[in-house]
């Protein structure tokens, strides 16, 4: 096979790798990654995984990629070594991404990083050196700005004015009161357990996924109803 046929097939094989979530981690595996279960990749067109060493990248399970995150195995800074030194240095290390981490618009992780289990990488870090686990990091280069358990109290005591916010906002710039299908990540605060949201981009099952069970058994909304979530909006 010569090489302009083989090029053009290796294109046409990407391409349609690149047309689902499913058929990339697939393509990803069948170059020599390695890659858990439920891996998903959003905004797919602009995600870049350095497959020149497939072998040196492993994902685990429950991994988010978002728009623009870019994997590296390897560098070319030796193009300048080589044209001062004659020498070709290369430049490869293996990257490994740990179980449960979410990984933030156009971050970028270098050769030789290692992210431990239950980690946030915030929208556009460079993530040069290793992340322990439990960590939630930013900036450029990232560092880590609190713990998992902090993040998520800090969380905890603003999302519902967030919500809040966003309720008022669908009144003033959409002109219309706000329905439970606006809020179908927000739906705890109202939602009780077993309930649905009718006309939501995702069922309540698909946003919780293996926490659904629990969520059935244990949970109790902050408001008893969506109308007095709207309610408490307009105070």
């Amino acid at each position: 096979m010569n090489k302009l046929l083989k090029s053009i097939i290796n294109a046409l094989e990407y391409r349609w790798a690149k047309s689902s979530e499913q058929r990339y981690t697939n393509w990803l595996r069948g170059k020599g990654c390695r890659i858990g279960n439920n891996v998903r990749w959003h905004g797919l067109r602009d995600v870049s995984v350095d497959v020149t060493r497939p072998s040196l990248i492993e994902i685990g399970n429950n991994v988010t990629f978002t728009r623009g995150c870019t994997i590296l195995t390897h560098g070319a800074d030796w193009h300048v070594l080589r044209n001062i030194f004659n020498e070709v240095i290369a430049s490869s290390g293996k990257v490994r991404i740990g179980n449960n981490i979410f990984i933030g618009t156009y971050s970028i992780i270098l050769k030789g990083v290692c992210i431990g289990d239950n980690c946030i990488i915030g929208a556009g870090a460079v993530v040069t050196k290793d992340i322990p686990a439990g960590s939630v990091v930013a900036g450029n280069p990232a560092r880590i700005i609190c713990s998992i358990d902090e993040y998520y109290r800090k969380r905890k005591s603003l999302y519902i004015d967030e919500a809040k916010s966003y309720a008022r906002s669908i009144k003033e710039n959409l002109g219309r009161h706000p329905v439970p299908a606006d809020f179908w990540e927000e739906f705890p605060l109202f939602l009780k357990a077993g309930e649905t949201l009718d006309g939501a981009p995702h069922s309540v099952k698909y946003q919780l996924g293996q926490s659904y069970d629990k969520f059935i058994k244990t949970h109790k909304p902050n408001y008893g109803s969506f109308e007095d979530f709207v309610k408490d909006a307009d105070n």
